[in-house]
């Protein structure tokens, strides 16, 4: 593993880079997860957001409120520790989708690229208890991984104007639902009833970075009924 770095961005935010690479290594984002909730359970004066990646934390603050130096000398605490930080308890959610069809626009093409069958694919993508690696793209969409190498093809050559909300899709060796409609690039092989983001609740995220999801398929009849 590359030695931790604590990164400067601008004048208000420092970041924790725990390594560098492409590869999506759960180890890793545990980290950054733990990280990020010691430094939120510290309660320094002035941090204003702490947001875990893949591979980092970035920790967001008032300049003007916030002790730089406090700051930094945790950051370079609990990135250098040997100790590991205790990482917060895992949700497990189960989420319901049906594949294919009018829901799943991009499935038949998946399988005839894989040379599986749509019901194969289906269960590759339901098979394995997936990471919540972390947030972002739009509010509530949760990047997850990893999908079957089998059925981890790039990104479309053409993204869509609009992808309808509860899209479950695949792109590389990553999978994820769109929480609102929107533009994306990514294969959509599904739909969910499941909202991962709803300003309406007390909780408007549903997810968190560090959470798992499995998915698993139901018939059209039984999505329609949970819309």
């Amino acid at each position: 593993m590359n030695e931790a770095r604590i990164l400067t961005a601008g004048d208000s935010a420092l970041v924790v880079e725990l390594a560098r690479g492409q590869d999506l290594d759960a180890s890793v984002n545990a980290r950054a997860v733990a990280i990020a909730a010691a430094v939120q359970a510290a309660g320094i004066a002035g941090v204003l957001d702490v947001v875990p990646t893949f591979q980092t934390v970035g920790v967001y603050f008032d300049p003007l409120k916030t002790n730089v130096d406090a700051l930094a000398a945790l950051l370079h605490s609990l990135a250098e520790s040997q100790t590991p930080v205790a990482s917060p308890a895992v949700t497990v959610h189960r989420v319901p989708v049906c594949y294919g069809g009018v829901f799943g626009p991009d499935l038949a093409e998946i399988a005839t690229r894989a040379h599986l069958s749509e019901e194969a694919v289906v269960a590759l993508h339901a098979e394995p208890i997936y990471r919540v690696f972390m947030l972002g793209f739009t509010p509530g969409f949760a990047y997850l991984g990893s999908v079957a190498p089998a059925i981890a093809f790039p990104r479309r050559a053409t993204p869509r104007a609009t992808v309808p909300a509860g899209s479950v899709a695949i792109a590389g060796n990553q999978t994820g639902i769109y929480p609102s409609a929107s533009p994306g690039g990514w294969h959509i092989i599904g739909r969910t009833s499941v909202r991962p983001f709803d300003p309406g609740r007390t909780s408007p995220f549903l997810f968190n970075s560090g959470d798992s999801i499995q998915f698993h398929a139901i018939e059209p009849a039984a999505f329609e009924g949970r819309e």
